[in-house]
């Protein structure tokens, strides 16, 4: 059941991509420089390009290693999908109302600086989001027991994604992205939380790390895996009946420090008020 944690990495990472096409294609066309379309348009086709190539050379890579090879290849991959989409969500909930007005005014130094500029500028602002959807969903698919599962997932998840996008390129769509980027975020921070896990798990299977076989607990009378259930639970945030000591405390972790300081206030900076001299 890992298609509803692809469609979540789908969804988030698709939705970043597709507001960013989306804000260069409105200012351009507000502008009156359809002309430069074709070029934002080339950039986005090589950035995806590039992002399904890199998917590729991983699977390509983990297929052609060795059990010890392969584990500790899909760890370090688990463990920078993890510090990667931490790095994200932490951005985008930083950045997210000011995300439109820097695009912008990238775009046209860009335009400024000519088509090539234009082309790299839209390449580099949809491959970092491309090149983070391929990582993550390499990690977060290691344990897929189903291959088509994850796949239907992300496709879904992306597909969404660009309805929304250009729902909202219309005004037919009007949400709250503050607030979906929150809730998206605290979802992916479970995710990741399971990636992390997984990972952990992979340097055990390696035997960089002791105690694969000293489990934490073992819940399987109540959490069987071959149930519905377990198996939503293991898809989405790789929740086992039975971790080893070293799976959970690293699961622990990372959740618990990171859901709080996602969830403190944002801190406003203000502008100190300037005092007139005393008469």
């Amino acid at each position: 059941m890992t298609v509803f944690a692809s469609y979540l990495i789908g969804l988030r990472e698709g939705l970043e991509a597709t507001l960013v096409v989306s804000v260069l294609i409105a200012f351009l066309v507000k502008s009156d420089r359809k002309d430069r379309l074709p070029q934002v348009w080339t950039g986005v086709a090589a950035a995806v390009a590039l992002s399904v190539g890199f998917g590729a050379l991983l699977t390509f890579t983990a297929a052609n290693l060795g059990h010890t090879g392969q584990e500790l290849f899909d760890a370090i991959t688990s463990l920078l999908a993890v510090a990667f989409v931490t790095w994200m969500i932490f951005w985008m909930r930083r950045t997210a109302r000011a995300l439109s007005g820097e695009l912008r005014g990238k775009l046209t130094d860009a335009l400024q600086m000519g088509s090539l500029a234009v082309v790299v500028m839209a390449f580099l602002a949809v491959a970092r989001e491309g090149l983070e959807t391929a990582l993550l969903f390499f990690a977060a698919v290691q344990g897929a027991t189903a291959t088509a599962d994850p796949l239907i997932g992300i496709a879904l998840g992306l597909l969404t994604s660009v309805l929304i996008g250009w729902g909202l390129y219309k005004s037919a769509l009007k949400i709250n992205l503050t607030k979906f980027f929150t809730w998206t975020g605290l979802l992916l921070i479970l995710v990741a939380a399971g990636i992390f896990k997984y990972g952990v798990h992979d340097l055990q299977e390696a035997n960089l790390l002791p105690g694969l076989s000293t489990y934490a607990f073992d819940i399987s009378a109540i959490l069987p895996a071959d149930s519905w259930y377990g198996a939503l639970l293991s898809g989405m945030l790789n929740i086992t009946p039975q971790p080893s000591v070293v799976e959970a405390v690293a699961w622990f972790v990372y959740l618990a420090p990171t859901l709080v300081l996602f969830l403190l206030p944002q801190r406003v900076k203000t502008t100190p008020a300037s005092t007139a001299p005393a008469a």
